[in-house]
């Protein structure tokens, strides 16, 4: 088997604030730790379960030179190779290569979850986000990432909120992980880190094992994307070459399908 791990930091296990989650901010370092003994836990169950090549990619934009730059390198589980410095959902190559699955670690929900902790939909100044009229969040946009490809989400883990959203896009037969609940956007009922990371080490060695029967995700085409931002100055930084603007907030687009739709909208 070979497994590809996208690796975002809200969904993880005792984090609860942007404070932990954010470059240069009194708890980031803290975030980070905890981002990287998730990792490891996801490395091992792969390798327990006989992956023969396992590629982790940093998928957190924690702003500035730390985007995509999260993990603790010195810390990290061996016999595995990670992608860092990549902008978020541009690095496909294990994907193009036929890879038999893909995890997701520390995942969170889509903008308005009122239990989903930190949730938001790929930057503060998105209000909302659809996919062919449907609400979507960044669960949705990796999967359907993934799916071009041909490749199926085995497993998502996060909060309460993301398990729940990822069984609704994904199917109920996709595994997941919920390492807390959410209370508020800000606040949680948290397993401790260690039990977190033995509960995701043993999902991860099942579905490496015995691969739930999950689809690739492919919404249907062409696919239209539309996002209706938070403010008007926002619409500025997405008028390129194929986008349209609705109205003062809204902008979309439209193509042959997700991948081509979303490389037009991301502009990355």
């Amino acid at each position: 088997m070979r497994v590809m791990i996208w690796v975002d930091a809200e969904g993880i296990s005792g984090i609860t604030s942007w404070e932990q989650v954010l470059a240069g901010r009194s708890r980031y370092e803290e975030g980070r730790r905890l981002i990287t003994q998730e990792v490891n836990a996801a490395v091992r169950g792969a390798k327990l379960a006989g992956a023969k090549e396992i590629v982790v990619v940093d998928c957190h934009g924690a702003g500035g030179e730390n985007s995509f730059r999260n993990f603790l390198p010195e810390m990290l589980e061996p016999d595995a190779e990670y992608v860092i410095g990549a902008a978020w959902t541009t690095y496909t190559v294990p994907l193009e290569q036929g890879f038999d699955g893909a995890i997701f670690l520390g995942f969170h929900a889509k903008a308005g979850t009122p239990d989903g902790v930190l949730s938001h939909t790929v930057s503060e100044s998105w209000l909302n986000f659809f996919v062919n009229g449907e609400p979507a969040g960044e669960i949705a946009i990796c999967a359907a990432v993934c799916g071009h490809f041909g490749v199926p989400v085995w497993l998502v883990t996060g909060d309460e909120a993301a398990c729940r959203e990822a069984k609704a896009v994904l199917g109920k037969e996709v595994k997941t992980v919920s390492v807390k609940k959410g209370l508020t956007r800000f606040s949680a009922r948290c397993i401790p880190p260690q039990e977190a990371w033995r509960r995701i080490e043993m999902a991860v060695t099942e579905v490496v094992q015995h691969p739930p029967k999950v689809l690739p995700y492919r919404p249907s085409e062409p696919t239209t994307l539309r996002v209706e931002f938070t403010a008007p100055e926002h619409v500025r930084n997405y008028l390129r070459d194929g986008v349209r603007q609705v109205n003062d907030r809204t902008v979309e687009v439209t193509a042959e399908n997700f991948h081509a739709a979303w490389r037009i909208l991301w502009g990355r």
